[in-house]
């Protein structure tokens, strides 16, 4: 008997692998991680395609009853499907450990993951620091520690791939406290939403004192269903990124480094104003 850990790809349901797509036929129980990432596709669409019956694994399930899933590898072939790639999100790695220490054989069989395919908007892949998640900020709670890595990339001349808050079956906090299983409507953070919160740290710096690095006329760019047939791709200021509406999830947002005239080329294809010649200029001047 086998685990499988299997990568979907960023798009939809065809972009599995081929030695991915015969693992799935091959197994006895296929479960679709539902909770680190969102597939443009629903899960009917992954069953038609694949001719399997999926089992929808949310957190709650993958951590708390990933003993019972192993079991069943232990006996049969078990297939644990990621969208991007398996190792795109930490839990993974611990129902690899799982395995291992119950003797159960593993396999991994890699994807596309948000991760490689940011390069799609020029900039180049090495020259990428520290990923970072902007989470979304409540009333009480307004962590800003995912700007600090920022600008630390930032002063190495790195960019920063900034992964932006997912919130699928969060309970408020009345319900945890009351031990009831009703869940909040899914969230998913928005490219403006993200600048948003940046801006606002900016000028909580300010006040403090602080000249951060990172300003409104930072170039950042944001991306949206990237894989997808209706991809999108915008670049300009961080104070731009405020304002653009990309349409439905994932986002994510990019704070560039120092940049290669090429990568400049490259980000002038998506700028969000190409009409107007000052904004050229933000581009010359960075």
């Amino acid at each position: 008997a086998m685990l499988y850990l299997v990568g979907l790809g960023l798009g939809d349901a065809k972009d599995i692998t081929v030695k991915g797509l015969e693992a799935v036929q091959g197994c006895h129980r296929v479960y679709l991680e539902a909770y680190t990432s969102l597939l443009a596709v629903g899960k009917e669409a992954l069953e038609e395609f694949y001719g399997k019956e999926l089992i929808l694994a949310d957190r709650e399930t993958v951590e708390q009853e990933a003993d019972s899933i192993l079991k069943e590898a232990d006996v049969c072939d078990v297939a644990f499907l990621v969208v991007g790639d398996p190792f795109g999100a930490t839990t993974h790695s611990d129902l690899v450990l799982r395995a291992v220490k119950l003797g159960i054989p593993y396999r991994v069989i890699h994807n596309a993951s948000i991760m490689s395919a940011v390069g799609c908007c020029g900039l180049q892949l090495y020259n990428f620091g520290e990923t970072v998640s902007i989470v979304f900020w409540t009333d009480s709670w307004k962590p800003e520690s995912f700007f600090d890595k920022i600008q630390k990339n930032r002063q190495s001349g790195m960019h920063t791939l900034c992964l932006l808050d997912i919130k699928v079956k969060e309970q408020s906090l009345e319900n945890l406290m009351k031990g009831r299983k009703i869940y909040e409507p899914p969230r998913y953070m928005s490219v403006k939403q993200a600048a948003e919160q940046l801006l606002t740290i900016i000028k909580n710096r300010r006040l403090q004192g602080d000249e951060p690095e990172i300003t409104e006329n930072t170039i950042c760019v944001g991306l949206a269903r990237v894989g997808a047939a209706d991809q999108k791709i915008a670049s300009g200021t961080l104070q731009q990124m405020s304002t653009v509406e990309l349409g439905d999830p994932l986002h994510s947002l990019i704070v560039t480094g120092s940049m290669h005239p090429l990568e400049l080329e490259m980000l002038q294809l998506f700028s969000v104003d190409s009409c107007s010649s000052s904004e050229k200029n933000v581009f010359e001047r960075t």
